[in-house]
């Protein structure tokens, strides 16, 4: 599904990403983890056009999307969410997941003016589709709620609405339960199985590491941006390497 092949990242002098290799496999949920300054939010901003690389490729699938714009690479098929939430504050939810929706229609000049039924026929669907995805996530009844009314934890169910919305072939999950209590991030746990279940491919950053270790099928792990392991949860947990850099102690707890 993604293939990050020798990805490099320099800002001058600064060397972000090192020769970084990392796969993504269709259907499964790769953790990305590492400590504060490890390369994370640089790397995932190569692999969604915030930034072109200085050295290496992003492909999807045969595809290559490296240094493309961020729209381009949502409409390739890889849409993310936002460590810090990201919403139009002051559009309702459901105007924020059409929005992202709109991605895919096809408006042209005539149709806009004369409001054809084509054009109508995809508004309805736009909508329909928008409140699906609201229920989907467990925003049912929200729908007309301003995004900035809504409680945090359900802002980030909003912003996971909002991203499948692009009809996404891999979702991108910047930390989705950062500042959540414990109930939130067991619902938000079940929401990303569920999104598996649902045939999602699903990368996850998130320092939450009982979040991590119990949902990803395989982890990569960043430290001063290269890749230091790699594997499935329970090598992770015990690769020493791992333990003294980043988790601090044995089992990730």
């Amino acid at each position: 599904m993604l293939s990050v092949k020798n990805i490099s990242m320099h800002f001058g002098g600064l060397v972000a990403l090192n020769n970084v290799n990392m796969t993504v496999k269709e259907g499964e949920i790769r953790g990305l983890i590492g400590p504060n300054g490890s390369g994370k939010t640089t790397l995932i901003n190569v692999i969604t056009g915030f930034y072109a690389p200085t050295k290496g490729t992003v492909e999807m699938g045969e595809n290559v999307i490296s240094g493309r714009t961020p729209n381009q690479v949502a409409k390739a098929g890889l849409c993310r969410t936002f460590q810090n939430i990201n919403l139009f504050s002051e559009m309702t939810a459901l105007e924020n997941v059409v929005t992202a929706a709109c991605i895919h229609q096809k408006i042209n000049l005539s149709s806009a003016i004369f409001q054809t039924k084509a054009l109508k026929r995809q508004e309805s669907h736009v909508y329909d589709r928008a409140r699906e995805l609201l229920k989907f996530v467990g925003l049912d009844g929200k729908e007309n709620t301003m995004a900035t009314n809504l409680p945090y934890g359900q802002q980030r169910l909003l912003e996971i609405a909002r991203a499948l919305a692009t009809e996404p072939k891999l979702l991108l999950l910047d930390e989705p339960v950062a500042g959540m209590n414990e109930q939130e991030s067991a619902e938000a746990a079940e929401l990303v199985q569920k999104l598996r279940e649902n045939g999602k491919t699903i990368l996850l950053i998130e320092h939450h590491m009982r979040f991590v270790m119990s949902l990803c099928d395989s982890l990569t792990v960043l430290n001063s941006g290269a890749v230091i392991a790699e594997g499935v949860p329970e090598e992770i947990q015990n690769n020493e390497d791992v333990i003294n850099i980043y988790l601090g102690k044995r089992g990730g707890k």
